[in-house]
């Protein structure tokens, strides 16, 4: 039984009354779990551009289930300061937040099981995306697994996990990244699924099995985006979901 399971059946975690949107009643108390104070430095992105938690200044990554995307950036703000409850891992600057709370409204959102109905994605554009950077420090997943990378300008590069081991040289905190892959950039951040990554733009090294048709091997886009990279004429048509 996965982590999140064993909490929510031994919690059953909602938020408080004052949260800003409707939530089932809470039937245990929170309050119980470790808690974490800290200022968030900005928004935790998936490759496809959902919020699934914050990054706190102190560089901890919180991570909240995407579906709860939409009310964490109504209710949380880059620079404010909250309090996250839930699993902190023992050696690494990751927490599986079951609830986020601002600490200036005291308004919370927490993880209450899968909603009824997903609600929409939020608004952010797929795009062809090459970047370069300082990496700040190696990017988890919410059961430790390595994901990816985030930048010194934000930028948060994600990998596959079985391909992000293999590749972890490339990932740690201080060296030189460069990366391309098809990703998002809006007002809660740049996220990239990587498909090539590399110290330079000269030893990039393909993230992932070659696409089906040979040509550069690129993984098929997200569904919407219908453009191969600029530099892949024969990059992979896109596929379904």
């Amino acid at each position: 039984m996965r982590i999140r399971d064993v909490l929510l059946a031994a919690t059953l975690l909602v938020t408080t009354a004052t949260a800003p949107l409707a939530q089932p009643v809470a039937t245990y108390d929170p309050q119980q779990l470790p808690a974490t104070q800290g200022r968030v430095a900005q928004y935790s992105l998936t490759p496809r551009g959902d919020v699934d938690g914050v990054i706190l200044q102190d560089g901890t990554q919180v991570h909240l289930p995407p579906h709860l995307g939409a009310q964490l950036v109504q209710l949380v703000k880059p620079g404010d300061s909250i309090t996250v409850r839930g699993l902190k891992a023992q050696a690494l600057p990751l927490i599986q937040a079951i609830s986020v709370t601002n600490d200036a409204s005291g308004q919370s959102v927490a993880d209450t099981g899968p909603p009824a109905m997903p609600p929409p994605p939020l608004a952010m554009g797929f795009q062809w995306l090459q970047v370069q950077g300082r990496v700040r420090e190696p990017l988890y997943g919410p059961r430790g697994d390595m994901n990816g990378a985030l930048l010194d300008d934000g930028t948060q590069v994600h990998l596959p996990p079985d391909q992000a081991w293999p590749l972890s040289g490339e990932l740690q905190a201080g060296g030189t990244l460069d990366a391309q892959g098809y990703g998002v950039t809006g007002a809660y951040g740049k996220s990239l699924d990587a498909q090539q990554i590399g110290n330079s733009a000269t030893e990039l090294v393909q993230v992932g099995p070659p696409g089906p048709r040979g040509g550069q091997g690129f993984r098929p886009p997200p569904p919407g985006f219908s453009a191969p990279p600029p530099s892949s004429p024969q990059a992979p048509p896109p596929r379904g979901p």
